[in-house]
């Protein structure tokens, strides 16, 4: 009994202790991996980031010259003031009533 005490009390440290270097050892490893890989996902992702910027610039570039309008004559569509004051004002219906729309007897 005293000696499976002991391999208890002696073994076990010992072996938690060997088991923690091994997880070490293979932790920095997979840190290493983990630092090369990220490295390359970091630059393939700035790459992309980039891609799309580009695009989005240009998307903007071709916008603008669209809302600046200076390739467009838009003087045949202008519409005379002297015409619109011509067109008469209409007074809106004050005593609308929304009971009515759903109403089946009008």
């Amino acid at each position: 009994m005293k000696k499976v005490l002991f391999l208890l009390v002696v073994a076990t440290p010992l072996s938690l202790m060997a088991t923690s270097e091994l997880n070490s050892s293979t932790e920095q490893n997979q840190s290493k991996t983990i630092q090369e890989t990220s490295k390359e996902d970091q630059a393939q992702r700035v790459a992309k980031a980039l891609e799309e910027q580009m695009k989005k610039e240009e998307k903007y570039a071709k916008e603008q010259r669209f809302y600046q309008g200076e390739e467009y004559n838009l003087s045949a569509v202008e519409i005379d003031q002297g015409a619109v004051d011509a067109v008469p004002l209409i007074e809106p219906d004050y005593d609308f009533e929304i009971d009515d729309v759903y109403r089946d007897d009008i």
